[in-house]
């Protein structure tokens, strides 16, 4: 018997320094001038939307909602680098993903606003809707990958989630499946620092969230997660792996937390305002913009404009949103089973009588 020192490595990429400046060529795929301006506007799209639904929380018109503050670049890449007939499924803070591949905006509405109805998606129905457990939209996803691999289509499923997920056992368990079975699965996990109120440090000793890719035997890869083009082509290159059969990968996007966890929650209580003020220095809109302003792609004037387009179909999401008829109370009986256990029959036909007797006595 011997002692023998194993070595692995751990890819890191970043494009973009925090001022928006070039940190190294560019691949030939990123040199697309409409790339980088269709995830600006995905991602100015998602921040503006995400300022309305904490305004819409706020007055009681929409339900408890997780702000995507900081975060856009990771959900512009995935969006913009997934084919329409992978798989996606997300956590809770994918609207930008989600938009990108046919979700509306009143959809997504609809859904935080407690209507079920939101999660029928007309666009992109193989998608899972989002999953708010933590961590167990892993295993959907792991499941959706082996029915791709089993009948022999090239193409991926995709799931994310945050970095707090990643040390619960539905992760940790379709990592070691992914790797043992090569599934076509890409995990995106968007370390934002935060598992609600417990630091990035507090929950795991690991250095980093992408080494725990070595222990499944799968390419870990972590990119900075502000930095758009570096994640997008994280996520382009992982996918293609995933469609020529040679298995999965984990990519750890490093970003920050720039809002609270959801609107029921209050970061400052156990958050520093000088690592808060820090990341600001470090966020993807500003960045993304500065490289398009260097690059002769974008001005003040087209800033205006988009501003302008994004904000009217901001607004009329909102309207048809608020202008949408309610389901009747009936509704809470409907798609739970296919077919539906007698004692609840008798229940939804007994509140549909009350029903109807309220509505003829109003």
């Amino acid at each position: 018997m011997y002692n023998e020192t194993k070595h692995f490595t751990l890819e890191t990429l970043a494009y973009l320094d925090a001022d928006g400046g070039a940190l190294r060529d560019f691949d030939d795929f990123l040199k697309k001038p409409q790339l980088g301006l269709d995830a600006y506007r995905a991602m100015l799209r998602g921040r503006l939307f995400d300022k309305k639904a904490i305004a819409l929380q706020r007055t009681g018109k929409m339900g408890t909602y997780p702000s995507i503050l900081g975060q856009e670049a990771i959900g512009a890449a995935i969006g913009l680098a997934m084919h329409p007939d992978d798989i996606f499924a997300p956590y809770y803070r994918d609207l930008i993903t989600q938009t990108l591949r046919g979700v509306t905006l009143t959809e997504v509405l609809q859904y935080w606003g407690g209507d079920e109805r939101g999660s029928a998606y007309k666009h992109c129905s193989r998608d899972f809707p989002n999953c708010v457990p933590i961590a167990t939209q892993l295993c959907h996803a792991a499941g959706a990958a082996i029915q791709l691999k089993i009948r022999g289509i090239h193409q991926a499923a995709l799931v994310t989630c945050g970095e707090g997920a990643t040390s619960k056992g539905d992760f940790l368990e379709t990592l070691n499946l992914a790797g043992a079975w090569q599934l076509p699965l890409v995990m995106v996990v968007n370390n934002n620092q935060w598992a609600i109120s417990t630091p990035r440090n507090a929950q795991t000793a690991a250095e980093t969230i992408a080494q725990k890719a070595v222990g499944a035997g799968i390419k870990g890869v972590q990119v900075d997660g502000n930095d758009f083009f570096a994640v997008y082509a994280a996520v382009l290159r992982a996918l293609q792996k995933a469609y020529a059969g040679k298995g999965a990968t984990l990519i750890e996007s490093v970003t920050y937390r720039l809002g609270d966890h959801t609107t029921a929650d209050d970061a400052h209580r156990y958050r520093r305002d000088e690592d808060l003020e820090r990341a600001w220095q470090q966020e993807p809109l500003k960045r993304l913009r500065n490289y398009l302003v260097s690059q002769h792609a974008w001005d003040d004037a087209a800033e205006q404009k988009l501003l302008a387009e994004l904000e009217s179909e901001i607004d009329a999401a909102v309207e048809e949103y608020q202008n949408m008829p309610a389901e009747p109370a009936t509704a809470m009986f409907d798609h739970l089973f296919e077919d539906m256990p007698s004692h609840l029959v008798d229940q939804r036909a007994q509140l549909e009588i009350e029903q109807l007797a309220q509505d003829g006595a109003s």
